[in-house]
């Protein structure tokens, strides 16, 4: 059998707008900015998409299944500028076809610089999907798939029963993504790993003129899945939602390709769909998945050079986490959010200098003309962050000394 699973990150920054050191005390996010690509990216993508995979539930009686993760940071925005597509997202969730996953609330690297803030940022969009959707997430992905042994210990801990992560060559050898693995000394949480050939050809070759699979049809690509038959279970097609309409354009033929992949997979008896959990309870793991360094989804390195990679990106991260005492030290609500809406990942990936396979694809929403440009327009409004936090963090001291 081959069992596709589907599954689709969802998410959006909160984009800066340019802020110089003269912009003290000031607005750091660009609101019109972050409504347009928002309205835009509804329209192209998250509008279109959502309508198509309600409408391949109710064709195929619930045997097309799928998965999502919606980080806090989009939700926070569709409920602001595009509210009807939380509604969308409502009404798939109603149809007991669709699992929404956990993930940092705020798309954040905090696992690997406070795990605290990991933890809380986790609870948070835990009880957000709660809320939203009526659903207690028992699957975890990392931001950008970011993963290690350590990663699943926590996960584990805090009572999830499996985790996304990238299924790499260097740790698989002539094993297979195709079979669910378990996490060295962690039994009971199991992994299921992304079958990047596969998911690639969706997200960044579909479109491309050069590729000698071009133009790839759903026959095509379900003779692919089926090809997994004996060698494994499970094709874990783990992707960007924006890949439908957005990084892949409606005139690629993206939305007609998926419209005809169940039936294209269906009609090998022996193929099915389903959501990450029900991938976990069908398939026990084959062996032992062991990632002792940390890996992400990102281009051909699968490391974390997109976000860490030079000196600016290091020192704007490490900066920003050495202000969590004195942000979480003021009791300010507002002066957290901002905080936290920085950590998101995107910021240090617009300061990226290395060359990407898929980098045409994540340049598409960068705000930014350079990396310097980003770094010093990140580090501006962090530095006007942390002068407003020791304004508040005085403010309360004086109060206690009776001097305000």
């Amino acid at each position: 059998m081959a069992t596709v699973c589907f599954y689709f990150q969802v998410h959006q920054p909160f984009r800066l707008r340019r802020y110089t050191i003269f912009d003290r005390g000031g607005q750091p996010f660009d609101d019109d900015r972050n409504a347009a690509v928002c309205r835009k990216v509804a329209d192209k993508c998250y509008r279109p998409a959502g309508r198509l995979m309600l409408e391949l539930i109710e064709r195929f009686k619930g045997r097309f299944r799928i998965s999502y993760s919606l980080s806090g940071v989009v939700i926070e925005q569709l409920e602001r500028y595009c509210p009807d597509v939380l509604d969308t997202f409502r009404a798939l969730a109603r149809t007991g076809c669709v699992e929404f996953l956990a993930e940092t609330y705020h798309h954040s690297l905090s696992f690997l610089y406070s795990r605290q803030e990991f933890v809380e940022q986790v609870q948070a969009h835990r009880q957000r999907i709660r809320d939203l959707f009526g659903q207690e997430p028992a699957v975890f992905r990392n931001t950008e798939l970011v993963y290690s042994n350590d990663v699943a210990h926590l996960a584990a801990q805090m009572g999830f029963r499996a985790v996304l992560c990238e299924g790499l060559d260097a740790v698989l050898g002539s094993r297979s993504p195709a079979f669910t693995y378990a996490p060295p000394h962690c039994p009971g949480l199991t992994l299921l790993l992304k079958n990047y050939r596969l998911s690639d050809d969706i997200a960044f070759r579909f479109g491309n003129r050069s590729w000698e699979e071009w133009p790839m049809d759903a026959g095509k690509f379900a003779a692919w899945v089926s090809a997994t038959n004996g060698h494994g279970h499970l094709v874990n097609l783990f992707m960007d939602y924006e890949t439908l309409g957005e990084h892949q354009w409606a005139d690629t033929g993206i939305f007609d390709f998926l419209r005809a992949l169940p039936d294209a997979v269906l009609a090998y008896p022996e193929n099915d769909f389903a959501t990450v959990s029900e991938a976990v309870d069908r398939y026990p793991p084959a062996s032992v998945y062991d990632v002792p360094h940390l890996s992400s989804w990102a281009d051909t390195e699968r490391d974390l050079s997109a976000w860490l990679g030079n000196a600016m990106q290091a020192e704007a991260i490490r900066e920003l986490y050495q202000l969590e005492p004195r942000i979480k030290a003021t009791g300010d609500p507002e002066i957290l959010a901002e905080w936290r809406r920085l950590q998101t990942s995107d910021h240090f990936y617009y300061m990226c200098t290395k060359w990407f396979a898929d980098g045409d694809v994540h340049k598409y929403f960068n705000p930014y003309d350079s990396p310097h440009d980003a770094y010093i327009n990140f580090m501006n409004v962090l530095d006007d962050l942390a002068t407003r936090a020791n304004t508040v963090a005085g403010t309360g001291r004086n109060a206690e000394k009776g001097l305000a």
